[in-house]
């Protein structure tokens, strides 16, 4: 009986592979392959056979990127170093997002600090042109002295984001009660170095100092995991990935991070919202 039972599991297991590889589609390439500079000029730079990028921003000029293709639905994950040091006013801003005037976006931006002080990782999510739901964490390391992974995982059910795969925030969809969800628009990804020393380091009150310029931040490690929505799974399978939240294990992370590290919730700002918070806070 043992051995049948372990080559049924054998079996289940190899199944379940085959399903999995026939879901996605992963893309691991190198800068030059899945990225183009976009301004800065030579403040954007692509070096180490393509395997490292790197921002700088200065007085004149900070600088971006942008992906050469567009995403409909997965996981993007990217290594960040950020700026070291003093990095009061600078803004490093990570993110998934469409065009036009009702365009839709997935926002990871990092509000630099003067020295010594956390950084704020300041998350949003536009639907149709309208943000509007920030959520604020400090981070439970140092992201200036080593790499770390900041990763979006986008489904038809729910946007993960997630730092070193700990869950920080998910947003549902609940279009059900009137909520719109991106689920249209393909998004490029995005990324820039910027000064927004008018209202990034405690609303504006420290302003950037120049004397440390050029600052400059690190991305390695790109990989997007495309989610096929036209796979060959049976509708009950393909249901079943788009609907997979996170486990108990990942929800009871998602909550450590949320009680020790969240420094702002839009859905508990009754001041910003004297009328009510948003209708999705309640779900």
């Amino acid at each position: 009986m043992a051995s049948n039972s372990t080559h049924n599991e054998f079996h289940v297991f190899m199944l379940i592979a085959i399903m999995v590889s026939s879901m996605v589609a992963t893309c691991a390439g190198s800068f030059y392959q899945d990225f183009d500079l976009t301004w800065g000029d030579n403040r954007a730079k692509i070096f180490n056979g393509g395997q490292l990028l790197s921002l700088s921003l200065d007085k004149v000029s900070g600088s971006g990127f942008k992906s050469k293709r567009e995403y409909l639905f997965g996981r993007i994950d990217m290594q960040l170093k950020l700026v070291a040091g003093n990095s009061a006013g600078t803004v490093t801003a990570y993110y998934l997002s469409s065009q036009g005037p009702t365009h839709d976006e997935i926002d990871f931006e990092f509000l630099g600090n003067t020295s010594g002080d956390p950084y704020i990782l300041h998350t949003n999510i536009f639907t149709q042109g309208k943000g509007n739901r920030e959520q604020q964490f400090y981070l439970w390391f140092d992201p200036t002295r080593n790499f770390h992974t900041y990763s979006i995982i986008w489904k038809p059910q729910h946007i993960i984001f997630l730092v070193d795969n700990m869950p920080i925030r998910v947003f549902k969809n609940v279009e059900s009660i009137g909520v719109p969800f991106p689920k249209n628009q393909p998004m490029r990804i995005y990324s820039s170095l910027w000064n927004a020393d008018d209202w990034a380091t405690r609303g504006g009150l420290v302003k950037t100092d120049w004397s440390k310029a050029p600052f400059t931040a690190y991305y390695r490690n790109f990989k997007a995991t495309q989610f096929s929505t036209k796979s060959s799974l049976s509708s009950n399978s393909d249901a079943e990935w788009q609907i997979n939240e996170l486990d108990a294990y990942g929800r009871r992370r998602l909550r450590w991070v949320q009680k020790y590290f969240m420094i702002y919730n839009y859905c508990n700002d009754l001041k910003r919202f004297p009328q009510g918070v948003p209708v999705e806070c309640s779900h």
